[in-house]
């Protein structure tokens, strides 16, 4: 068989419905990771449902238990091929948020996928049950037409816990390190730049949130009698705040402000464009980095963000000078960010700012910021793989602007990261009504096909390239 034909045949197992009943049956697993109950269904889909697939594609997989007590199962497995010239490992989860039953709107129901039109309705089906289905499906296509014969190893790693912070997930990497050990790490989350444009990411923006507390006294008083006497501790962390980040969003602080972008980051940047789709918000063109584009701003450089600010009783207030005030904030960085003294950063700002009354705490959600390097050989491979099966120009992000465990991959066991998504900025994941839209799964089952199938025509050369 021909590049072509098993593509095309992949193609076939959209069109004839193979594709959408396999999807349908692994959205109806309430896998809810966030639910304390959801442990037998969490395993179930492991050992029901990937397990077997995987074993007819001639894989051996177990089911380890997650390190941290209590916590998600992992799924790990490989195909080996006696002489492979190199190992490719891919990941997935399966488990997804809340379905927040009673939100959809009529006519839907998250454990059951509803097409209308090209909108495939379905919890699970942007993220990541349709992705991680998308590839198993090529992939067992393109073994199908190389008769069993790919000339490379393929490992896998299937997590049931991603919603939940993918607790465990570095620990059990690094305990199976060896039996996990690859050349190259290619899998699919996430959503395009746009739905119409083939996309990849080689890492994302890594997260750190901190909270900022102004606590001044044990409790209100009336503001009449001390109103212009007594701190208000809601002005005092609003003006803590706008000495960090100014009125058009611009972080102030030094320590919080990334390296300059390198130039093969602005190369790669150059023509996207973030936006424009339905259901996209409005973007602010004042706000940000001055002197940035769009995609420079989200992509290559750091935000700082308020995500909740409470002082008083907002749904109830009362003519009192309040004696706390809290703020929930985080950021969102690039490679080369001062992480590991954000901290440190913040308090000797808000120090040399006045504000010694506004007392800094940690927060334990952090993700760190990965990115592989665009002029990567791995990276020139896989996006003319993509534009030859697409016949079109691939997004080439040089990390994707939220977050995810790519440190896990890149920096634990050490591999170059391709990431190519199969959602789109609107698809709702996380939300009720959560889809993904037909037109772009079949066409992200070709391009999957043509990549796997491309990885046993090209992949020795690329790894040659890269000694």
């Amino acid at each position: 068989m021909s590049r072509q034909e098993a593509i095309d045949a992949t193609l076939a197992s959209f069109d004839d419905g193979r594709f959408q009943q396999t999807l349908a049956r692994r959205v109806a697993y309430r896998t809810e990771s966030q639910d304390a109950n959801s442990g037998p269904i969490l395993l179930a889909y492991l050992n029901e449902e990937i397990a077997p697939q995987l074993a007819a594609l001639g894989f051996t997989s177990r089911v380890v238990d997650n390190p941290i007590a209590g916590k998600e199962p992992f799924l790990l497995a490989e195909r080996i091929e006696e002489g492979a010239a190199f190992t490719v490992l891919t990941y997935g989860h399966g488990d997804v948020v809340r379905g927040y039953d009673a939100q959809w709107r009529d006519g839907l129901k998250p454990w059951e996928i509803v097409v209308e039109g090209n909108r495939w309705y379905g919890r699970g089906t942007a993220d990541n049950k349709g992705q991680h289905t998308i590839n198993l499906s090529a992939l067992e296509q393109v073994l199908a037409a190389r008769n069993g014969k790919l000339g490379y190893n393929v490992k896998i790693i299937l997590e049931m816990g991603e919603e939940d912070g993918s607790p465990g997930l570095n620990e059990v990497c690094k305990q199976y390190a060896a039996e996990l050990k690859s050349d190259v790490f290619l899998a699919s989350d996430g959503p395009r730049v746009s739905s119409s444009r083939p996309t990849m990411f080689l890492g994302s923006r890594g997260v750190f949130n901190f909270n900022l507390h102004v606590e001044l006294r044990d409790g209100g008083h009336h503001s009449g009698n001390w109103g212009g006497l007594l701190a208000n501790p809601a002005i005092r962390l609003s003006h803590a705040i706008a000495s960090m980040i100014d009125a058009h969003g611009k972080i102030l602080v030094d320590g919080l402000r990334p390296p300059e972008i390198p130039a093969s980051v602005r190369a790669a940047l150059a023509d996207i464009e973030i936006g424009g789709d339905p259901g996209d918000p409005e973007i602010d063109p004042t706000w940000g980095e001055p002197g940035l584009s769009a995609s420079e701003q989200v992509i290559g450089w750091n935000s700082m963000e308020v995500l909740a600010f409470t002082s008083g009783n907002p749904a109830m207030p009362v003519h009192a000078v309040p004696p706390t005030a809290r703020a929930h904030c985080h950021m969102r960085y690039v490679v080369g960010s001062d992480r590991e003294n954000f901290l440190a950063h913040i308090r000797k700002h808000l120090d040399d700012h006045g504000f010694q009354d506004v007392e800094l705490r940690s927060n334990e959600v952090r993700m760190a910021a990965t990115r592989l390097d665009p002029d990567d050989a791995w990276v020139r491979w896989a996006l003319a793989s993509i534009e030859k099966t697409s016949g079109k120009r691939p997004a080439l992000l040089p990390n994707l602007g939220g977050s995810l465990p790519n440190e896990v991959f890149s920096e634990t066991l050490g591999l170059p990261t391709l990431w190519v998504p199969h959602s789109y900025p609107a698809c709702s994941q996380h939300a009720p009504d959560e889809h993904i839209l037909g037109d772009l799964t079949r066409e992200a089952l070709g391009i999957m096909a043509g990549m796997f199938w491309d990885l046993a025509e090209q992949g020795p050369s690329v790894m040659k390239e890269r000694k």
